[in-house]
């Protein structure tokens, strides 16, 4: 029984790809540790990542691993959704950033999901909101990584950067990512 049990759980956490960006053997790991309702985390994808992406990610030296971080129920709910398709693409997560300002919005955790569910579908997005919200495995696969984040790298504000397992301590732009980035190549 104990070795079926040991299957079973492998095979729920095969299904659960981790959203990532790059070669798997760049020589620099970046994790981002993002609340899908952190405005600062949105203007990180706007402003930072293209420039990352196109100088670091493309050319093979860097691959970025963006975890869950959720900061309320709004952030627990959008993460579900950007982790429910399952193919370890960025997509969608990138989708959610660039349109935080037309979720996020309204008193209750029931107004962001309505305008979370409004914007899936005007955009012609084709995830079921409430299998995907509803779903335990995803769940604790987001809220694992928040743990995670608290236990190994003392998380306690998004976003937050882990480059090559070590904290950035510095404001997050380009300019000092590029800086930290060229030291270790």
């Amino acid at each position: 029984i104990l070795i079926f049990f040991t299957t079973v759980i492998n095979v729920q956490a095969e299904e659960i790809k981790r959203i990532t960006v790059g070669s798997k053997d760049a020589k620099i790991t970046i994790i981002a540790f993002e609340s899908l309702t952190c405005s600062h985390c949105a203007n990180f994808h706007k402003d930072v990542y293209p420039q990352l992406k196109k100088e670091f990610i493309d050319t093979g030296i860097v691959k970025i691993e963006f975890r869950h971080f959720p900061l309320d129920m709004a952030a627990l709910n959008a993460s579900k959704i950007a982790q429910c398709n399952n193919n370890g693409k960025s997509d969608l997560l990138h989708f959610l950033f660039s349109n935080q300002k037309k979720w996020v919005i309204g008193e209750t955790i029931e107004n962001a999901n309505e305008n979370l569910k409004k914007l899936l579908k005007d955009e012609n997005i084709l995830i079921d909101f409430e299998e995907c919200t509803n779903n335990k495995n995803i769940e604790d696969y987001v809220l694992n990584d928040r743990i995670e984040g608290v236990k190994k790298f003392k998380i306690n504000a998004t976003p937050t950067i882990i480059i090559n397992n070590k904290k950035f301590e510095k404001s997050l732009n380009y300019k000092n990512l590029k800086k930290t980035i060229e030291k270790l190549i």
